[in-house]
């Protein structure tokens, strides 16, 4: 099992869920974050003062699947979150050891 961390533009949500949907991914987390990479944040004028933003509002996706369909979730998030712009995300891949599942007890796999 792997554990997928994404984190990607707040509009692409949506379509991101669905791509992930679409090749068997049951169940994820979302957190909304705040951040900064190359993108280093920008400047936005409000009632006429310039502020500096520093951090970028982010969204953060997380889940555990199973290694057969690792590489076709790999692909949706990038085909799906991709803008071709400065600061459209990461995503990391790690080994995930067990899972279980509280309500059932299920462990490993049987527990996504």
């Amino acid at each position: 099992m792997k554990l997928i961390i994404a984190v990607i533009k707040p509009f692409k949500l949506e379509e991101v869920r669905e791509a992930l949907t679409a090749v068997g991914v049951q169940g994820l987390m979302v957190s909304e974050i705040k951040g900064y990479g190359r993108q280093a944040g920008h400047t936005e004028i409000y009632r006429g003062a310039e502020y500096a933003i520093n951090y970028v509002p982010k969204v953060r996706l997380e889940l555990v699947v199973a290694d057969d369909i690792v590489d076709r979730v790999l692909e949706a998030l990038a085909t799906s979150a991709r803008t071709g712009k400065i600061g459209d995300g990461k995503v990391f891949t790690l080994d995930v050891e067990n899972a279980l599942r509280v309500r059932t007890g299920e462990v490993g796999e049987a527990a996504l």
